[in-house]
């Protein structure tokens, strides 16, 4: 595995890696909000992610990366650029989803995607960075918190 992970090439997508794109978001949202929040349309990738993805390619306040091993995608992340507001007057960045195929975690893939999204946001001259995780997947606030992101807020939800 170890010659996979050195061939992991983390670069923009590309539209010819819709299909990819769609299977990475898939996975997400099986493994995370699957298991995690029974409101969330888990068919949305595969309904709806080849239009989003391919017209997020060209919006130039959308950051679409893959994470490509031999032409596979095996990983992606999807940032958003949000405008100054009278009320909020800086500039954000979101990290708006990401995903990292299993066999290909712990090998600095979803470390080298953040890296990426960190500097395009600097790039566009976001002053600050910001990604929600579910409060239960502590391996995920883990993850966000060692690449330098810390907790500003909590949701509470109740279900009616």
């Amino acid at each position: 595995m170890s010659d996979q992970r050195q061939a992991v090439v983390v670069r923009r997508a590309e539209h010819a890696d819709v299909d990819g794109f769609v299977a990475c978001s898939s996975a997400l949202f099986a493994e995370d909000a699957g298991t995690r929040d029974p409101s969330i349309n888990l068919d949305w990738p595969r309904q709806h992610g080849h239009r989003r993805f391919t017209t997020g390619m060209d919006d130039p306040n959308r950051l679409l990366l893959v994470a490509d091993c031999d032409g596979e995608v095996v990983g992606h992340l999807v940032g958003a650029l949000g405008d100054a507001s009278a009320m909020k007057p800086v500039r954000v960045a979101t990290l708006v989803s990401m995903y990292v195929r299993p066999a290909f975690r712990r090998s600095r893939v979803g470390g080298r995607l953040v890296a990426e999204f960190i500097g395009w946001a600097k790039g566009a001259g976001a002053e600050t960075a910001e990604v929600t995780a579910y409060a239960s997947n502590t391996e995920a606030i883990r993850f966000y918190e060692r690449n330098g992101f810390a907790p500003q807020s909590m949701t509470l939800r109740m279900s009616l």
